[in-house]
This record gives C-alpha cells, structure tokens and sequence, in this order.
C-alpha cells in the first residue's frame, strides 16, 4: 500500500511506495485545535507470549543481563541489542512476578489486571483504568488490539482470552484482531454520515429496550447463583447503554480521512505488527485515542521468520541447539519491533510539534519470563510520558516476585491516573522512580 510521508517543518507531502508501513502525517488541522496545554498523557502496553529466551549458567546472557547497572556500563545481552540506539531510552526491571496467575501455560492471561490474588478477585486491568481517567477524552477510550492466532487457546503462548484488557469482572475484552478492522475502526467509512449513524444507534437501542426487565422483581425469588447471574446481565447492559451514549456523543463528529488506501485482509506476521502499531501511532497523534493495548501475534510471527516450530514447542527450546537458536531469532525480531515502535514515536510530532513519544508511557513485556516461568517476568518500559522514571538501566528488585501489581501502580500514577492502589498491589515500585 502507499505510504504519506510528510515533513512537519515545510509540510510538503511526499508519496512513496512501502509494502506495509504508514509513515504518519503530521496534521494541521490538529494543530491548530489544540493548546499546550491540553497535550495529554499516553500509556501502550504491548504483550508478547513466551517471554524470551532464558541462558545456561555457565554461558553468555541470551536476553536478560545478569547484573543490575546502566546499560552504557554492563552492555546489552544480544537479545537485547537490537534497542541498542534506544538504550538511553529503556529500562528493564527484574524480579516482578505476577502473584495472580499460576497457570505456567495461561500465557497472557490477567497480564494487565493480575489475575486473582487471595481473597482479590481478579478486576479490571490498569489500561482499562487508565481509560477512565486520561482516556475519556478520546474518540476511543482505549483501543484493544489482538492478532489471530492460528492455534487457538495457550498453544499460542497467550493462554485464553481475546486481549490483555479485562474489564471489571476480570473478563477479557474482544480486540481488534486485523489491520484492515483497525483502518476501518478508525477513518471515516461510506455510510458514516451523522444521520447514518444515529440511525442504527437507535436501531440498537431499540434492541436493547426489548431484552430489558425489571431486575427488582425477579431478584426476590432467586437463589444466590441466579441473583449474581441477574447481576452480570444488568451490568452487562449498563456496559451497552454506555457504548451506546458515547458513540452519540461522537456521531456528530466526523472521523478523519483515511490518509493511505486500505490494507489487504491477507497480512500476516512482522507485516500485520508493523501497520497495526503504524495505525497506533496515527491514532495517537491525532488523540483519537490516548491508551492501548495490544496482544501481539505470536505462531504468525514465528512463521514469518522461516521457523517450522509452533510457539509452544519452541517455547521447549532446551531440547536442542536448533531450537535454542530459533528461539533466539524470535526474540531479535520482538526487540527490532519494539525499537522500530520506538522509532516511530520519536519521528512522529504530536499537535504541538514535540515528538510523541515525550508524552507516551510505552510497556513491553509478558507473564512468563521464558518457556513456562512464571518468576521474574520481562518488563520492558520506555518513554518520555513519567518524568520521574530515569531509563538507561537494568533494576534488579531487592525483593523477589515483587507484585506486578505495584508495577502497573507506579505507572498509573506517574501517568497522572488518581488512584491509591491497583487491585491487590502494596506499594509503588520505587526503584524506579529517580
């Protein structure tokens, strides 16, 4: 597909033939609507599967440093050396552990909303509620990005689930699985008129006006297991009421032009990631959304790299030197992405020509730390949207299977997210913040 490249400082556009990369335009039109101040805060969160190859004690570190220290002075391990122009830029933080998932082969599952912990009922994921707060703003308060699997449930190394949001029950929240569903989510479609769209906003509302009864009535005469069934399916339709208003609200106000053709439905692997998180970006800057999430694909990613084996039997990778390397080219290439992503956000301005990764607090990172570990998950931050974390080191927590759940409390409130605690969490991580 074609790719805009256009130069924020003459704004002359300039066309290009690309195979599956939107370089992001910057918009006048943008700009002229917003202040300096109302720049806001941003947060992505990027989940892989398997997390990343694990070294033998008696060999050089594959991906994860042995010792704690700026990277300038203990170097990067080579699965880490594709972010070596952004090591200024990144930190990586071990010895969290995400306390609410005991399942070695759950993947990504309660990633973002930890899963249940004691007598903690796993909740609404911290992009979720992040979304409440910094994102309700947006045209979307938060996109939920998946990819397709082809072997469906933990073969895939993300466990069940469609995403890794939850909303407040603990429930997994469908993403958005394709680039071409991306496209036509964000940019303006034939039918997309106001009057359109506030047509079949009553059409669905007049749907939900015949599955409504009145829950006072019934609830008397349940057992307990019914009346908490009675109370999700009214929780349920609030959910739906609030969709529903909120698109609304936006009806009246068109979505931007497509500013590249639309993408083929066959894109598959490091090609599918590349223009999802391309679109990201274009959403980002142009503030439809400020939060996201996104599962990465993970067999397609694999396949696309020339490996035969399925992400479960590589996540095996001890079992010969073959595998081992395979599972070493994967990391690589997760790690390419990820600085490319960070490329991207450094390249794009947002409304008040600043780069936009400035404001963007950027996580990468998964349950297992490396086949079916659980302990001492990877953690990747990066960023310019915390002021008070300094990147460029490698932190080792003096106290192991520290919650994961302080994690993500830290980054909420250094994210501008009034909240006290995250779930079951405890404290803030404060070895992060400088």
């Amino acid at each position: 597909m074609s790719t805009i490249v256009i130069d924020p400082v003459s704004r002359r556009s300039l066309l290009r033939k690309g195979t599956y990369c939107l370089a992001l335009p910057f918009l006048d039109s943008i700009a002229r609507a917003a202040t300096a101040a109302s720049v806001p805060r941003r947060m992505v969160f990027l989940g892989g599967g398997y997390g990343f190859t694990d070294s033998y004690p008696n060999q050089a570190p594959s991906f994860f440093p042995r010792e704690a220290g700026r990277f300038s002075a203990i170097g990067l391990t080579k699965g880490l050396k594709p972010m070596e122009r952004h090591q200024e830029d990144l930190t990586l933080v071990s010895n969290l552990t995400n306390l609410g998932v005991g399942n070695p082969h759950g993947g990504s599952g309660g990633y973002l909303n930890c899963g249940s912990y004691r007598e903690h009922e796993a909740a609404i994921s911290c992009d979720q509620l992040a979304a409440r707060t910094i994102g309700k703003d947006a045209r979307f308060t938060s996109l939920v990005l998946t990819g397709r699997e082809p072997i469906p449930g933990q073969g895939a190394g993300h466990g069940g689930g469609y995403s890794l949001s939850a909303d407040d029950r603990g429930r997994s929240l469908p993403g958005i699985p394709s680039p071409l569903q991306l496209y036509r989510t964000l940019f303006a479609q034939k039918g997309d008129s106001p009057e359109q769209l506030l047509e079949r906003l009553d059409n669905r509302q007049s749907i939900l006006d015949l599955v409504r009864i009145d829950g006072s009535t019934v609830r008397r005469t349940l057992g307990h297991e019914d009346a908490v069934k009675l109370d999700e399916y009214f929780t349920s339709i609030r959910e739906i009421e609030t969709s529903l208003q909120r698109e609304e609200q936006w009806a009246t106000k068109p979505k931007m032009e497509a500013p590249v053709e639309e993408p083929g439905a066959g894109l598959t692997g490091e090609k599918e990631i590349r223009l999802m998180l391309d679109m990201l970006v274009l959403a980002l800057q142009t503030d439809m959304t400020r939060i996201a999430s996104y599962r990465l694909p993970v067999a397609p990613l694999i396949s696309s790299l020339g490996i035969t084996l399925s992400p479960h039997t590589l996540s095996h990778y001890g079992s010969s030197d073959s595998a081992r390397a395979a599972s070493e080219t994967r990391d690589r290439k997760l790690m390419e992405l990820f600085a490319w992503f960070l490329d991207r956000l450094k390249e794009t301005k947002d409304s008040e020509g600043r780069r936009l990764y400035d404001s963007c607090i950027v996580s990468y990172g998964s349950n297992l730390r490396t086949g079916h570990g659980l302990q001492s998950l990877p953690a990747l931050l990066s960023g310019g949207g915390a002021e008070r974390i300094k990147h460029g080191r490698h932190i080792v927590l003096p106290q192991k299977d520290t919650s994961l759940a302080n994690y993500w409390l830290t980054l909420l409130q250094q994210a501008g997210v009034d909240t006290p605690n995250f779930n079951y969490s405890t404290e803030i991580v404060s070895e992060l913040l400088g």
